[in-house]
């Protein structure tokens, strides 16, 4: 726009004088052409920038249609059934994900069994699909093609709040909310007193807490800005065992916390899942599904893949030293 406001101003200039010199133009008429000329180029700046402030309030009204034309979760189920407090297996059967009808599936076909109290260890590099997993048990993303089945029950067919009650998902940025730790632990307030000291203590958590005056009732800032990032993790996970979930989720939920810590409360859960970028903290599962391109290309015990001097786990190992 600059060079296109500097050519405007020199035709002016040009055509301005050469009929001063040759006409009877007068010098006031060619200083006003050329002031005009001038503001040519902040016009077009002006010009330029609206256009650009347009399309910004446009894409802010494309979301919003977008978001009104959302389709609301439907939480009734054609089922009535609970699942069971203590769950048999889970069975995943030729399972394809996408997040929109016109974008690529990131799961394709998986299958897997996984029997309880397994801790199973996702792996793999970022993109691949880990969290998209994670999303499909809790019927967040379309599952276009395939199945899920705990129980017996094919959770497509569950109301969703039955099935959400059952997991627990912990993710890498902890999420605190402003109140006492009382609130944080249990926002529906149905755990007592003993409960609540009882997951700190699995969470080794309750030196810290019984250091405050205040104890439970002691306050948490918004975000728990007023705590470790390590130390808000450990909170999450004690609002995890508050809910006594059947299926623990941990999406590089143990990014700050000391691997010896985090392995001591798994000890007595029925599930846990772990998805995680660090290679080594997945070696502690009783069994690693390793993906690749939204596939899974590995699943077996972890000392099994490591004997493997080709398998893709022991490449990971190798590069992760």
């Amino acid at each position: 726009m600059e060079y296109f406001g500097t050519f405007v101003v020199l035709i002016a200039a040009v055509a301005s004088i050469t009929r001063a010199l040759y006409s009877e133009l007068s010098a006031g008429l060619v200083g006003l052409v050329l002031t005009y000329a001038l503001m040519v180029s902040n016009y077009l700046n002006l010009m330029v920038r609206n256009l650009a402030d347009m399309e910004v309030q446009l894409i802010c009204v494309t979301r919003i249609s977008s978001l009104l034309h959302t389709q609301p979760e439907s939480y009734s189920g054609e089922l009535s059934e609970s699942l069971e407090t203590r769950l048999t297996c889970i069975q995943i059967e030729n399972l394809s994900v996408r997040y929109d009808i016109s974008l690529k599936p990131v799961l394709k076909h998986i299958n897997a069994h996984i029997k309880p109290g397994q801790k199973v260890g996702l792996c793999g590099r970022t993109g691949i699909g880990k969290s998209s997993f994670s999303l499909a048990l809790f019927q967040t993303v379309d599952t276009f093609e395939g199945r899920i089945i705990i129980d017996g029950i094919d959770i497509a067919k569950l109301p969703l709040q039955t099935l959400r009650s059952k997991f627990s998902i912990i993710l890498q940025d902890p999420i605190l909310f402003s109140g006492t730790f009382r609130f944080n632990l249990d926002p529906e307030r149905k755990a007592t007193d003993h409960m609540l000291w009882e997951a700190l203590d699995i969470a080794q958590l309750t030196a810290m807490v019984k250091a405050l005056p205040e104890g439970l009732d002691a306050m948490v800032t918004e975000g728990g800005k007023n705590f470790s990032h390590g130390q808000r993790q450990l909170f999450c996970l004690a609002r995890a065992f508050v809910r006594k979930s059947s299926i623990f989720i941990m999406d590089e939920a143990t990014t700050s916390v000391d691997m010896a810590t985090v392995r001591t409360p798994f000890d007595s859960s029925l599930w846990v899942s772990l998805l995680q970028h660090r290679v080594h903290t997945t070696l502690h599962s009783d069994i690693i599904i390793v993906m690749k391109h939204g596939a899974i290309v590995e699943c077996a015990r972890p000392d099994v893949l490591l004997k493997q001097e080709d398998s893709v786990l022991s490449s990971f190992v190798r590069v992760d030293k």
